[in-house]
């Protein structure tokens, strides 16, 4: 196959698709820490999905194609390894815009531009990573293409590349050779890589098959039909109904019916819930500014293939790009990751305006993050990540957001209460973000879960099942019994000076449990005040602040 059409690059990045979603559970396995997290290979995989659920149903050009994956690649992306991802592939999409077709000196060139973009936009980038696996083996693209311009044999050339790479990620990483394990997104990209050959050559990878067999097309790309759909989009938000016009209120639910279906209404004291499906979000959301202050919007296409473009007025809240832009309020908002109804309610009490689901069971995409910053009211909007692996989907936001977005990049969920406690609104925004990440990095955090398989770490044996005790992200002990594991946390945290422990306890821990972890902390800190919250967070037992 010396070159590579439109639908060819369909093929190779549908299978590229199809492959890592196959393979994502072996990726996920090569994680550093058993924990049961929705880690590398799934995030690679809903990356790579959100790509190809946009091209599935489309014909076109390479350079058509790329751009198309590429912007939805972008906002679909999640976790550091899908975002790396995903400027890997904005890059190599930027160098084929406007090819009908490519050859390997074309191809070799578009995976060495991409890995620039990559390389550009990760502030610090690290060796033995995916990074340094897509570095290497674009180098060897460039190379053996200038001998040998056939795109079959730059591909082939390049897996080759790319498995020698991968195996020396190994030892190019402390924590990877401590582990014993390549990287998971390296390995990643090799299975993309492989994939792609495999469609160029006119193999087709079926997602549904765990052998990743040749066959029919994954349910995952099959074009929704949208013919029976009257009203176009999903809408849905909270009123905070104002005082006088709470006897009122009734009017705007006979207008959305008006206007769509599937309504529904719900009153509860001084707030009012809505769903609807209608053509028109914008006048539903409109009408419901009439009656108070907006929250938690929420506007899906349901017909994928077709997105509105609206030019934004300032004057109420309007769709940018297919997006819904609520109108300012207040020159202050915030956005947190979160996960647990007890936490959500925390980060209420404590002035966050809208929450996104996610962290360590599953990270939200870039997507996810930029809607919250949309339905917030404010002219500055303030995002906790909560998670390090959630930092650079928000930080895509900045340049996608018509608002002005201050990433402050919080690690875990006890740094990004106290940011929010650090927060001065006399303060102007470069000010708050210092004092933010100050009171965060004061911040010790604690945590107990579970492991998700054996594992060998630094010589310790680790058996699925074990309770695993974390202290800043390093494993300190793993045991059979959950106490055991908490004393040995304490006592580990304890070695840190501290006035506030707060402990927050998950969905499967019991308020008598709860208790007991009080007394394990208030042994270890006489003096300091220890507080126990009910977090309901899922996969983590015990999430533990020691400031």
């Amino acid at each position: 196959m010396e070159r590579i059409d439109g639908s060819a690059f369909k093929t190779m990045l549908l299978n590229a698709a199809a492959a890592v979603e196959i393979n994502k559970q072996s990726i996920n396995e090569l994680n550093v820490f058993p924990v049961p997290d929705g880690d590398t290979g799934t995030n690679m995989s809903l990356t790579l999905n959100a790509a190809a659920s946009s091209i599935a149903p489309v014909n076109g050009t390479v350079g058509e194609i790329g751009d198309l994956a590429a912007k939805n690649m972008v906002r679909g992306a999640r976790g550091n390894s899908g975002v790396i991802l995903s400027l890997l592939f904005r890059g190599f999409a930027r160098s084929l815009k406007g090819c009908d077709d490519i050859d390997g000196v074309q191809l070799a060139a578009a995976f060495s531009d991409g890995v620039a973009s990559a390389y550009k936009a990760v502030m610090k980038p690290a060796e033995g990573t995916i990074l340094t696996v897509s570095r290497v083996s674009s180098e060897l693209g460039v190379n053996v293409a200038n001998e040998n311009p056939s795109a079959e044999h730059v591909l082939e050339q390049m897996i080759s590349s790319a498995h020698e790479a991968l195996d020396e990620t190994v030892h190019q990483n402390p924590v990877l050779e401590k582990a014993g394990v390549v990287d998971a997104g390296g390995m990643g990209f090799c299975v993309i890589l492989e994939a792609m050959l495999r469609g160029l050559r006119g193999e087709v990878i079926s997602s549904g098959s765990a052998s990743g067999e040749s066959g029919k097309a994954s349910s995952v790309f099959e074009v929704f039909d949208t013919e029976d759909i009257k009203f176009g989009y999903c809408t849905e938000f909270i009123v905070n109904v104002d005082e006088d016009k709470r006897d009122s209120v009734l009017k705007l639910r006979a207008f959305l019916d008006s206007i769509g279906d599937s309504l529904v209404f719900v009153e509860d004291e001084d707030i009012v819930k809505v769903h609807v499906h209608t053509n028109d979000p914008g006048k539903a959301i409109s009408e419901g500014l009439k009656y108070g202050s907006l929250s938690r919007m929420k506007i899906d296409n349901m017909r994928e293939q077709h997105t509105e473009k609206v030019i934004i007025t300032g004057a109420e809240p309007v769709m940018a790009a297919g997006r819904f832009v609520a109108s300012p309020e207040k020159k202050y908002g915030f956005v947190s990751v979160s996960s647990g109804d007890g936490l959500d309610e925390v980060f209420r009490d404590i002035g966050v305006d809208n929450l996104v689901k996610g962290g360590q069971t599953m990270n939200p995409s870039t997507e996810d993050i930029l809607r919250a910053i949309d339905a917030t009211p404010a002219e500055v909007v303030m995002v906790l990540p909560n998670n390090k692996n959630i930092i650079m989907a928000a930080e895509q936001c900045i340049s996608m957001s018509e608002k002005q977005v201050i990433i402050v990049p919080t690690k875990t969920i006890p740094q990004g209460v106290s940011a929010m406690l650090a927060f001065d609104e006399n303060a102007d925004p470069k000010k708050n973000r210092e004092q933010m990440l100050e009171a965060a990095a004061n911040v010790h955090t604690g945590q107990i879960t579970y492991a998700a398989r054996d594992s060998v770490f630094d010589g310790k044996k680790i058996k699925q099942g074990d309770y695993l005790a974390i202290a800043d992200g390093e494993l300190i002990a793993n045991s059979r019994s959950r106490t055991a594991a908490l004393k040995k946390l304490a006592r580990e945290l304890s070695k840190f000076s501290a006035e506030f422990i707060t402990v927050f306890y998950g969905e499967d821990v019991d308020e008598e449990s709860a208790e007991s972890a009080r007394e394990i902390f208030t042994k270890e800190y006489p003096e300091a005040e220890v507080n126990v919250v009910y977090g309901g967070q899922p996969v983590y037992y015990y999430l533990v602040s020691v400031e």
